[in-house]
């Protein structure tokens, strides 16, 4: 497991970020997902076997907003 830490851009309130933290949680080879509104940090625990950073990106994106 890989744990990272990503900025993100274009949250505007706490529903932003659960919203995020859902989407991302939900993919194959995530363990945790944690999204900060307060500090714009998304914290991700994932298996690179399974997924990369380009796929967690895409699924951000795909929610709205943007990895930094």
């Amino acid at each position: 497991m890989v744990k990272t830490k990503f900025d993100v851009r274009g949250m505007h309130c706490a529903s932003c970020a659960a919203t995020i933290q859902k989407n991302v949680s939900k993919m194959p080879g995530v363990s945790n997902c944690q999204v900060n509104y307060a500090t714009g940090k998304m914290d991700v625990e994932y298996d690179p076997k399974t997924l990369g950073a380009a796929q967690l990106r895409d699924a951000v994106k795909n929610s709205g907003y943007q990895l930094a």
